[in-house]
């Protein structure tokens, strides 16, 4: 839809965002107008697309416009850190494998200097790769062939978690019944309260403050035991289940934590 197409409420949003735009040294982080379809993601977020095939980056373009403002594209690692360090975008869609340099490279350098959400598009299946990419930085990743509904989801997952204003991490959230209170350390299910353990307790807040993004075990391990040693997917296995058992309407076909088998796991929050 464009602007002229747009009812009045709609036309207003669209004349604040080019007025945003418009006017330099604003940061995009508190930008208080949000998207059209979905409230919790800034409206009208940029995206950079960094990869050397341009038929990738015209699907993965095409997939985002709706959910999107600006998307701008790199052809190989150089020119990706480049334009991420001069355009700032709100998040990174990065190829793995391109010409120049490894795609974990430029998760790094980004990484130096950008919190922005950076998912991953790998035509590679090793578990190893994929816990090295996130060690390194990278929030999420996407395996090729990819299908839009999922590289959508995925994406809006990404954006509405670094939407969340560093003040308002605490604020209860509610996950499709399940309603988590950060300040008051209070669960409930429905009308419920769920009792959980002091590890359970640190263990779901790790997830909802990371939801949507996927973790390591060890990254998991360090968050919640504040330590290296010993064999984090003997820890996790055995503590994930018991709180599937206690927060999942379902906990043999979980909606909330999703294992990523070989990596770590991924707090959807059921969305």
């Amino acid at each position: 839809m464009e602007p002229e197409d747009a009812g009045p409420e709609l036309r207003a949003v669209y004349d604040a965002i080019r007025g945003y735009y418009d006017t330099p040294g604003q940061n995009r982080r508190t930008l208080p107008v949000h998207h059209p379809t979905d409230p919790l993601i800034v409206s009208r977020p940029r995206i950079l697309i960094v990869d050397d095939e341009p038929q990738i980056r015209r699907a993965v373009k095409n997939a985002l416009d709706p959910l999107v403002g600006d998307v701008v594209e790199a052809g190989d690692a150089r020119s990706g850190v480049d334009m991420a360090a001069a355009g700032r975008p709100d998040l990174v869609v990065l190829d793995l494998g391109l010409p120049d340099a490894a795609g974990v490279q430029v998760c790094r350098e980004i990484r130096k200097w950008s919190s922005a959400p950076i998912l991953v598009l790998s035509a590679r299946h090793s578990d190893q790769e994929k816990v090295t990419l996130l060690d390194a930085g990278a929030d999420d990743y996407i395996t090729k062939p990819f299908s839009t509904p999922e590289l959508v989801a995925r994406v809006r997952a990404q954006l509405r978690r670094a939407s969340i204003q560093p003040e308002n991490a605490e604020a209860a959230l509610d996950f499709g019944g399940l309603r988590v209170d950060a300040a008051r350390r209070v669960v409930t299910r429905g009308e419920a309260v769920v009792h959980l353990t002091p590890t359970e307790w640190d263990l779901l807040r790790a997830f909802v403050r990371h939801r949507g993004r996927t973790l390591t075990h060890d990254q998991l391990f360090r968050a919640v035991w504040n330590r290296s040693d010993g064999d984090p997917q003997q820890y996790l296995r055995v503590h994930v289940a018991n709180l599937r058992r206690k927060i999942e309407s379902d906990p043999l076909r979980p909606r909330l934590i999703v294992t990523e088998p070989g990596v770590g796991y991924r707090f959807d929050g059921g969305g």
